[in-house]
């Protein structure tokens, strides 16, 4: 942390000042350059910047447990319609709003922050970013409850604002209520939105990844729109396809072609034939394809969900596998599902241990190709994100 004398002239001293190192600037910039726009790459910059400036002084001074919500990986599918990064600690939120605006008489929190149940926060931090002097600057904040109850909502850009006066400026405040009264209500219940079917998603996707449309968050209903966003599937859809990239998760064209890049970085990869699953049931209809991967982290130990066909692709019967990386068995409790792509369930899409196991799995015979799956597990993988997986 880096108190700034020359930059508070006039300002409220109580304000949090962290440094950004011009190192920092050109590494954060030169990873902010895939998105559909000069404009959605500058609003990932300026969030990146804030995030990998306040997390590791959050983390230092108050909070070791903070970490990105939802997951690091997932923050590139949100800053390409949303400004705004969110943080966890404990069992609270915070999302930081990040500006370069000069004038801060308001705090203006997009809708999505506010109104999307799994995104909503405790906390809403101002935060100024001035590049010139190299520095961040927490400004104020408020709580969901305050905006909600004290804030205006703006419908032409539908976004909560608070006036500079109605925010609190000195972070210890937040530190030291939490503390002491952590039974103060930060946040309101939230209404749950309306689930999207696949065909209205699909006709969305098709309409709002055009990235010829500046504003997809303003084009249809916010109702909708938050369903959209809030299955983290259709939104990272929605990412790569203002980035112009065709479906980069089709189970298909991972066994043909590998593993796209975008899946990659989500942790999927490939095994070939010999060194995966010798000896385990169903083996005998194996084929010469490889098998695929996604390595995991639940409760601190290694694991892998593997998918794998059962005899012929064309056949689309697919087998999916939990298995320990370490050779340990699974323990009791655990469970491995499947959904629909809008998040359904079906006969037979769940498989539990009941006692220690070796490996869990569900065999799927699925009726169309192209069909779509989503996978979970009980206890949740680290940074877990709803993924379509497309057979």
């Amino acid at each position: 942390m880096t108190f700034n004398p020359g930059a508070v002239t006039l300002t409220n001293p109580t304000d949090l000042w962290l440094e950004i190192s011009e190192a920092e600037q050109t590494k954060t910039w030169e990873q902010s350059q895939a998105f559909s726009s000069d404009n959605r790459r500058w609003t990932a910059y300026l969030n990146r910047l804030c995030l990998n400036t306040f997390l590791p002084w959050l983390r230092e001074e108050y909070a070791v447990d903070a970490t990105a919500f939802p997951s690091l990986k997932a923050h590139p599918s949100i800053w390409e319609v949303v400004n705004g990064t969110g943080i966890s600690f404990g069992t609270s939120r915070m999302v930081l709003i990040p500006t370069e605006a000069v004038d801060l008489s308001e705090l203006r929190v997009p809708q999505e922050w506010v109104d999307i149940p799994s995104w909503s926060a405790d906390y809403y931090l101002a935060v100024q970013v001035n590049l010139e002097e190299g520095c961040i600057r927490v400004w104020g904040y408020t709580t969901h409850a305050q905006l909600k109850s004290m804030g205006t909502y703006d419908a032409s850009d539908r976004a909560y604002s608070l006036d500079a006066e109605d925010l609190i400026s000195n972070l210890n405040i937040l530190s030291m209520t939490h503390q002491i009264c952590p039974e103060e209500v930060t946040r309101l219940e939230t209404a749950p939105i309306p689930a999207l079917s696949s065909d209205q998603a699909q006709s969305l996707l098709q309409r709002l990844g055009n990235s010829r449309l500046i504003l997809p968050r303003i084009a249809v209903p916010f109702q909708i729109w938050g369903a959209l966003l809030e299955h983290a599937g259709w939104r990272q859809r929605l990412y790569e396809q203002r980035q112009g990239q065709q479906q980069q998760w089709s189970i298909r064209q991972w066994m043909q072609s590998g593993v796209s890049d975008f899946a990659q970085k989500f942790g999927w990869g490939s095994v070939d034939l010999q060194s995966s699953f010798a000896g385990a049931r169903g083996s005998e209809v194996e084929s010469t394809l490889p098998h695929l991967v996604r390595k995991l982290t639940i409760s601190g130990q290694q694991y892998e969900l593997r998918v794998q066909p059962k005899g012929n692709i064309e056949d689309n019967i697919w087998r999916f596998e939990l298995r320990s990386q370490t050779g340990n068995l699974i323990e009791s409790g655990f469970k491995l599902r499947l959904l629909t792509e809008d998040l359904q369930p079906f006969a037979g899409n769940q498989a539990q241990a009941k006692t220690p196991v070796n490996r869990l799995y569900i065999e799927v015979a699925l009726n169309e190709p192209g069909e779509g799956l989503v996978w979970q597990i009980e206890p949740s993988p680290e940074e877990y994100e709803c993924e379509v997986l497309y057979f």
